[in-house]
């Protein structure tokens, strides 16, 4: 009995440090979205954190901030698209 539970408790402490660096791996993934033909980018993290939004100065237009936030929303869903295509699916 003490030998399944020992190795029972080795699978865990493996999977804990695939968990770890599969974790690791997406923190230092980097993934870009764009929106507009390029007039806005979006670069995030593989775990969908924003790291950084480009927008091109020639669609900055005082009077369509609507036009700019939508751009904006697309480049994220682009991106987000993108990282969940390259993030393997976990088992629980």
């Amino acid at each position: 009995m003490g030998s399944g539970f020992s190795k029972m408790k080795k699978q865990a402490k493996l999977m804990q440090q695939q968990m770890s660096l599969a974790k690791q791996t997406l923190e230092n993934t980097t993934i870009e979205g764009s929106a507009g033909g390029g007039l806005v980018t979006v670069i995030l993290s593989g775990s969908k954190e924003l790291k950084k939004i480009v927008i091109r100065p020639e669609c900055v237009n005082p009077n369509d901030i609507e036009g700019l936030q939508d751009l904006i929303l697309g480049a994220f869903e682009d991106a987000a698209t993108k990282a969940d295509a390259q993030t393997p699916s976990m088992p629980f």
